[in-house]
């Protein structure tokens, strides 16, 4: 990545990149469903913050944002969007089933870009974190996608991509990041994993929704709701394979640990 003097950066760059512990691709390259030409290119990272910041008076530094492109300009082929979190932030944000953050413990080596002995371990935990709260968390995140197709989202704002309503006439966008979290979601429920990139039947069909290869928004809808309801269903009848929360005490006690090891070769402490 190349700073430039229009670029976005907020967060202190020295204590995310430094304690940095893990680095990955999410998006649309990940999910194996980008268009080439057309999307940009996300990363997320873990970082260790330093002592001062935990137990120290400094207080927390628990992200760190980097872009291409400035402040508020959306980002399009070519630019790369950077979020880091600190451990404590991205456990909190993990174990509560957030979609997006959840990536980084399931990519395959190839979108891995950086990764410590802790990195390692973090993603060795991957499965620790998936339950039926993450899935259901998955069936929310659909659900507000459908609502921005519609032209429902917060303040009733239509959809940010008129571009897109004006070429097929429903943003296919949306419609695509919501099958994407419908078959996850179900992939975790029935299955406990989550495949990335997405195994073919499913990335092509959701490619093809982001095509246009769905004609209209109804057909689309009714092809969304049909897998948001067996995810649904799955989690309703009592069938799915998860317990029904996150393992918070493994994952804490190796929280721990992960810090005083990080900490002791990094500040002597």
């Amino acid at each position: 990545m190349t700073d430039t003097e229009t670029h976005t950066e907020h967060g202190d760059p020295a204590i995310a990149r430094g304690g940095e512990i893990l680095r990955t691709e999410v998006g649309s390259g990940l999910h194996g469903i980008a268009i080439a030409g057309t999307d940009d290119h996300d990363e997320m990272g873990v970082f260790i913050e330093p002592p001062a910041c935990v137990i120290g008076t400094a207080g927390p530094m628990d992200h760190y944002v980097w872009r291409t492109r400035p402040e508020g300009h959306r980002s399009g082929h070519g630019d790369t969007d950077l979020v880091m979190y600190s451990l404590r932030k991205y456990l909190r944000l993990a174990t509560g089933g957030n979609p997006t953050v959840l990536l980084p413990l399931f990519a395959p080596a190839a979108s891995v870009y950086a990764s410590t002995e802790l990195g390692d371990e973090l993603r060795g935990l991957g499965s620790a974190f998936l339950s039926q709260r993450a899935a259901r968390r998955f069936v929310g995140y659909l659900d507000g996608q459908i609502d921005r197709m519609l032209g429902h989202a917060r303040g009733g704002k239509v959809p940010n991509r008129p571009e897109l309503v004006e070429r097929y006439g429903y943003d296919v966008k949306y419609a695509s990041h919501a099958l994407r979290l419908a078959y996850q979601g179900l992939e975790i429920a029935e299955h406990g994993r989550l495949t990335l990139p997405m195994p073919e039947a499913e990335r092509e069909h959701v490619r093809r929704l982001k095509t246009g290869g769905v004609a209209t928004m109804d057909d689309a809808l009714d092809q969304i709701r049909a897998v948001r309801n067996r995810l649904v269903e799955s989690l309703e009848s009592g069938s799915a394979v998860l317990p029904a929360e996150p393992d918070t005490d493994r994952i804490s006690v190796w929280s721990i640990e992960a810090h005083r090891r990080h900490w002791r070769d990094h500040h002597g402490f």
